[in-house]
């Protein structure tokens, strides 16, 4: 099936950079897909006279979705994530440019032959794409990679799917 494999992730690498523009589309979407209807996501005035930021911002489930995006783009789809957990520190404002990159900090197989690797991920975003980034996001994740070609950690169910269990190398 080809793709990406545990023999070929090496602690240490890192994962290719994602940069996204982000539009008051990609904020308001993302609010709508997750059914925030709360006006610092939506309305303009709200966030900057109310909520006293520059404009309508990211929510917590659209930058989780950005986040697991990235993941995915780097695994492919037989990649399955198995847990994460992030801070975010700062907003992600329309006409930021959003930056994703990432570093393997461990490469493992658990007791069931389930290949696993563990990521820190950091976003950051640049007013308008210039300057200098700030930190938006910082992320930990772990995520099961095949092992072979005919491994497909989305077949695993019970007992061989162990996603907060550390792995041994």
């Amino acid at each position: 099936m080809g793709g990406l494999q545990l023999s070929g992730v090496n602690e240490g690498d890192a994962l290719p950079e994602l940069t996204v523009e982000v539009t008051p589309t990609t904020v308001v979407l993302g609010a709508l897909a997750s059914r925030d209807w709360r006006p610092m996501h939506h309305d303009y005035r709200f966030a900057t006279e109310r909520n006293g930021v520059r404009d309508i911002f990211l929510n917590t489930p659209n930058q989780a979705a950005w986040i697991e995006r990235y993941i995915t783009d780097w695994t492919g789809p037989r990649g399955r994530l198995g847990q994460m957990t992030f801070r975010m520190r700062d907003s992600v404002f329309p006409g930021d440019a959003m930056t994703f990159t990432g570093r393997i900090t461990e490469v493992a197989s658990d007791d069931t032959g389930c290949g696993w690797a563990s990521l820190e991920i950091t976003v950051t975003a640049r007013e308008g794409g210039e300057g200098e980034p700030r930190i938006a996001t910082t992320c930990s994740a772990r995520v099961a990679v095949p092992v072979d070609d005919d491994d497909n950690p989305w077949s695993r169910r019970g007992e061989n799917w162990k996603p907060s269990t550390p792995g041994s190398k």
